[in-house]
C-alpha cells in the first residue's frame, strides 16, 4: 500500500518512524465489559429498530443523517443507529455489540466514554457549559498544544476541523498576500467552498466546483495535484510564479482511505514552499496527537509553517484549532487584521475533555501500545485476505490504518480508486454481522485506541478470516 516509506511485508507497508527503546505495554485501563462470542452475535443480529429509526429520520433530516457517510450509501444495507459506547465497543439500539474501529472518526484514541474524562466533564458542567468569555481552561489546553506540536507557537481554538481549515487558509492568504493554494486530489479539508474541488485533466488545471452551490469564483484559485507527486507540485509553482500562498495537505491521507507519504515527499514540499516564499500547511485534524504526541510533523521530522488540529484535542467534543509560527498567527484578530470568531470557541467542556485526553496520551508506552495492536490488526486482516485469494493491501502508522481491495501499492487517490468497492461492501456487511464496525466506506481510514485489547484484535482477525471465505 501507500506507506512505501518504511518497512513492510508483502501487501502491507508501514511508514518509517523514529526508533524507540520503549516496549509496548498492555493497556491498563481497558474497561470491563460483557462479551458475546462471534457465533452468538450472528444468531442475535437484527437491525429492525435501526431500520425503523432511520426511516423516521429520513422524513426529518436530508438523507436521514447529519453527515453523508453515515447513510451507508457506498456499502449498502441498513444504516445503524447507535445507542451507547464504552472503551473499544459500541452498541446499537437493537442491542448488537461491535468492536469499533471508527472511534467517532478519530477522537476516541483513549477509548470511548473514558471514566476519568467523564468525571472531569461532570465537574466542569457544574460551573456551566459555555461562557462566551475567556476561561482558564483555554490557557491550559493551549499550553499543552504549544508544548507538544513542533510548529505551533500560538494557537486559535475553533469548533470543527472545517472551521480550522477555513481559518488557516484565510490566514495563509493574508500573510503572503497571495490568492492561490495547492491541495491534493482526494485530500479532504472540510466542506468550505475553496476545498470542494475536483481535479482537472492536467496538474495545472484550475479546480472546478465539486458540489452544487459552490461558485467558480470560490475555487478558481485552488490548484490540485496528485498526492506523492513532487514534479506535479513543482510544475504548478513554475506555472504560477509568485501567486501561490501555500500548500495544504494531510501528511498522511485519511479521506481517500489510508495513504502514507513516499520517502522524501514531505521533505520536498517543505523545500519547494521555502524556495518559493510560500507556506506549508499540515492538516493534522486526523494525524495530530495520533501518530505521535507531536503529530505527523514530529513523527516524520518535517516542520510546517501552520497546522490545523481537531478531534483528539477535544476528547470527543466538537473542537478544532489552527496555529503555527508566531509571526504568522499574530495576524489573527484581535492581535492583527485577519478576522475570525466563534461563540463556542474554547468552550470549557471541549477544553476539559481535550486536557484529560492529552494527559493520558502522554503516559509512557501509549504510542508503543497503539503501534503494537494496529500492527497485529492490519497484518492479520491482510494475511487472511491473501490466504483466501483476495487482492488486498494495507498499512498503518501507530493508531491509524487502512486497507484496499487491490494489489497496490496505493500512492494517491487514482490508485485508491482501483480498489474493488463492491467487494469491500460485501466484506463490510459480513464484518458487521460478526460484530466489527469499520468506517462505511472504502475511502476512509480506520483508528485503534488504547482501549482495544489483544482479545479485540484476535476476534476481529478471526471474523475477517471467516468473512473472507464467504465473499
Amino acid at each position: 500500500m501507500a506507506a512505501a516509506s518504511g518497512v513492510g511485508v508483502v501487501g502491507l507497508t508501514v511508514a518509517a518512524r523514529p526508533s524507540s527503546s520503549k516496549l509496548p505495554r498492555p493497556c491498563s485501563r481497558v474497561p470491563v465489559r460483557m462479551s458475546v462470542s462471534l457465533d452468538e452475535k450472528k444468531k442475535a443480529f437484527t437491525l429492525q429498530k435501526s431500520e425503523e429509526a432511520f426511516n423516521a429520520a429520513k422524513e426529518l433530516m436530508p438523507g436521514g443523517v447529519n453527515s453523508p457517510v453515515r447513510a451507508f450509501k457506498s456499502v449498502g444495507g441498513q444504516p445503524i443507529v447507535m445507542d451507547s459506547v464504552k472503551g473499544s465497543c459500541m452498541w446499537d439500539i437493537d442491542g448488537n455489540e461491535y468492536i469499533d474501529y471508527v472511534g467517532s472518526w478519530g477522537p476516541a484514541i483513549i477509548g470511548h466514554a473514558d471514566d476519568e474524562v467523564l468525571a472531569a466533564l461532570a465537574e466542569t458542567m457544574k460551573k456551566g457549559t459555555s461562557f462566551g468569555a475567556p476561561c482558564l481552561l483555554e490557557n491550559v489546553l493551549a499550553e499543552m498544544v504549544v508544548s507538544a506540536v513542533p510548529c505551533i507557537e500560538m494557537v486559535r481554538f475553533v469548533n470543527s476541523g472545517t472551521e480550522a481549515c477555513m481559518g488557516v487558509l484565510r490566514l495563509a492568504r493574508a500573510f503572503t498576500r497571495r490568492e492561490k493554494i495547492i491541495k491534493f486530489e482526494g485530500c479532504y479539508h472540510g466542506h468550505a467552498d475553496p476545498f470542494l474541488v475536483k481535479a482537472g485533466s492536467g496538474v495545472a488545471t484550475l479546480g472546478l466546483p465539486d458540489s452544487p452551490g459552490v461558485p467558480r469564483a470560490a475555487t478558481i484559485d485552488t490548484l490540485t495535484a496528485p498526492f506523492n507527486n513532487i514534479s506535479a507540485v513543482e510544475e504548478l509553482f513554475e506555472t504560477h510564479k509568485g501567486e501561490i500562498a501555500g500548500i495544504i495537505l494531510e501528511p498522511v491521507v485519511g479521506n481517500s482511505g489510508y495513504i502514507a507519504p513516499k520517502p522524501g515527499f514531505l521533505e520536498a514540499m517543505r523545500k519547494i514552499t521555502k524556495d518559493n516564499d510560500a507556506l506549508l500547511i499540515f492538516d493534522e485534524v486526523m494525524t495530530g496527537f495520533r501518530l505521535s504526541y507531536g503529530g505527523a510533523q514530529e513523527y516524520f521530522g518535517v516542520i510546517p509553517d501552520l497546522t490545523t488540529l481537531g478531534k483528539i484535542i477535544g476528547g470527543g467534543l466538537p473542537v478544532g484549532a489552527y496555529g503555527g509560527r508566531r509571526d504568522i498567527v499574530e495576524m489573527v484578530a484581535p492581535a492583527g487584521p485577519m478576522y475570525q470568531a466563534g461563540t463556542l470557541s474554547g468552550n470549557p467542556l471541549a477544553m476539559t475533555a481535550g486536557i484529560h485526553t492529552l494527559k493520558r496520551l502522554k503516559e509512557p508506552g501509549s504510542y508503543e501500545y497503539l503501534d503494537k495492536v494496529t500492527d497485529e490488526l492490519v497484518r492479520g486482516i491482510v494475511d487472511a485476505g491473501k490466504k483466501a485469494g483476495h487482492a488486498i493491501c494495507g498499512g498503518y502508522i501507530r493508531g491509524m490504518f487502512g486497507f484496499f481491495f487491490t494489489e497496490g501499492p496505493v500512492y494517491n487517490f487514482s490508485d485508491a480508486k482501483k480498489s474493488d468497492t463492491e467487494k469491500f461492501a460485501r466484506f463490510y456487511q459480513g464484518m458487521l454481522r460478526e460484530g466489527v464496525y469499520f468506517a462505511p466506506s472504502q475511502f476512509e481510514a480506520g483508528f485503534t485506541s488504547l482501549a482495544h485489547s489483544p482479545e479485540d484484535i484476535k476476534k476481529t482477525v478471526a471474523a475477517a478470516e471467516k468473512v473472507f471465505q464467504q465473499i
